[in-house]
């Protein structure tokens, strides 16, 4: 019998994590100390959102992304809750907006200005109150505008409509137990969670149904994890009997038998995973650990295959993930995660190294963009969506997202209609465009290119005269040069 490893192909195999250098570090930043095992981080092309420590409340930090070095300890905070803040989560359809979740019992809902903080935060644009103990998780619908779960320490999670601040679903039934983790698949339509009864069970929120349930995912009494992967299947990440770190794989239709289950390690850590769509990576980071082990998924068994691990000499406290609109396209970027130490937040950058500097099409399919592909109303009334795709190609950066997002007034008031969508001011997104709707618009992107043209062919013409000048202003000063060296002048 032949013991000879086959190396398994993989684009993702020679991944590698690498920290960025010490002046693209955020510099002195208290990390918040409060016991609670949430991510203390969130991160969009725009800002980076750390939960500091806060004396007589709770406050974060918003950041621009270029704001790194030392941050002043004057530097303003977004500090309106009066108990700290456990839990902050990015709109995902707006780069301005950011909810938080507190000991205070409220979820606070934030628009931050464009060009970030310049005095201290006080007013949410909106204040959600109905949980009755701390509300530890927030997570935004991946794609309805305006939704927001809350889930607390009361063990209910609540639906709300952002817009007009209305709790649209009270889920109090489910858990008998303190929630660990909530996690929305990829439409929308249901949400798994993680509960200290060991349990992972898969709800319809808009019903208040349990689809499925599996109790003892994992054995051990530590916190566990659960998320939903594109093709719907749950990943967790939990303890053994042994107290042995665990990640499992599951089928929702037959949650008997695990997929796959891995042991890792005997460390205490709640493992977070953090997941990739695009390329079907899962991102484990143990609170409390030094590394980051990542792992594909895949549809052959065994379904869980380790790539490779990021070690580094710090412990983190806490991490945050970019999405994939704000990576470097350019640079094989396919994750940038945002390490938070004791004292400041490290950025670490995982690459795919390839020798051509031409887009990578298997590196970057089309990803999920920052438009809403339904209205809170269409959601409620029963209507899922998945994400509206934008592609890489083009290297989408932050100085773009003007042109694909919604409007600051339609985030937070109440939500248009449908009907109004197409005569928005930024227009619809392009797979609902129509060839007769998209001409006027190209034409106009053609008329805008021309005359930024003519622009460069004036600044190039004048450049060419200033050259001619100085170089005929040249030729006359050693003119003069000569003449005062042979005497003549």
């Amino acid at each position: 019998m032949s013991f000879r490893k086959v190396v398994r192909q993989s684009k993702f195999r020679h991944v590698f994590g690498q920290p960025v250098k010490n002046d693209q570090c955020y510099e002195d930043i208290r990390v918040s100390r409060v016991t609670w095992d949430s991510t203390f981080c969130a991160v969009n092309p725009k800002f980076l959102a750390v939960i500091v420590e806060a004396s007589g409340g709770g406050a974060f930090l918003v950041l621009p992304l270029s704001k790194t070095g030392r941050i002043d300890k004057a530097y303003p905070t977004v500090c309106g809750h009066t108990g700290p803040v456990l839990d902050i989560d990015w709109c995902p359809h707006n780069d301005e907006v950011i909810a938080s979740g507190s000991e205070d019992c409220t979820v606070m809902v934030w628009q931050i200005p464009e060009n970030g903080l310049t005095s201290p935060l006080t007013e949410p644009v909106v204040v959600l109150e109905g949980h009755t103990k701390r509300v530890g998780i927030i997570a935004w619908h991946p794609t309805a505008r305006n939704v927001l779960l809350s889930a607390g320490c009361d063990n209910v999670v609540l639906i709300w409509n952002v817009g007009t601040a209305e709790e649209l679903y009270r889920l109090d039934s489910l858990h008998p137990d303190l929630i660990y983790n909530v996690s929305w698949n990829r439409n929308g339509s249901l949400f798994c969670s993680a509960c200290k009864d060991k349990s992972v069970r898969i709800i319809d929120p808009r019903r208040g149904t349990l689809m499925a349930e599996r109790e003892k995912a994992h054995e051990g009494a530590r916190p566990m994890r659960a998320i939903f992967l594109a093709d719907g299947k749950v990943f967790t990440t939990g303890f053994s009997r042994m107290s042995e770190r665990q990640l499992a794989l599951w089928d929702p239709e037959n949650l008997e038998e695990p997929m796959a289950l891995q042991e890792l390690d005997s460390s205490n850590g709640a493992l977070l995973p953090f997941y990739d769509p695009d390329t079907n990576v899962v991102y484990v980071c143990g609170k409390g650990d030094s590394s980051i082990r990542y792992f594909e998924i895949t549809e052959e068994p065994p379904y869980i295959h380790f790539l490779n691990t990021f070690t580094s000499k710090e412990p983190q406290r806490g991490m945050g993930s970019m999405p994939k609109r704000g990576l470097e396209v350019s640079k094989c970027e396919i994750a940038r995660f945002y390490k938070l130490h004791e004292r400041k937040c490290e950025p670490i950058v995982m690459t795919v190294p390839r020798k051509s500097d031409l887009f990578q099409d298997d590196l970057y399919p089309d990803t999920a963009g920052p438009e809403a592909a339904l209205e809170a109303e269409e959601w409620v009334s029963g209507r899922d969506a998945d994400p509206i795709l934008i592609s890489l190609r083009e290297a989408y950066v932050p100085s773009k997202q003007r042109d694909l997002k919604i409007s600051r007034r339609n985030v937070l008031s109440d939500s248009r209609p449908v009907a109004a969508l197409g005569s928005s001011r930024l227009g619809t997104p392009a797979a609902t465009t129509t060839a007769a709707d998209a001409t006027p618009s190209g034409s106009l992107t053609r008329a805008g290119e021309a005359g930024k043209l003519e622009e460069v062919m004036q600044e190039l013409r004048a450049l060419r005269a200033l050259v001619k000048e100085q170089g005929e202003r040249i030729c006359r000063l050693e003119e003069q040069l000569g003449r005062m060296e042979n005497g003549d002048a």
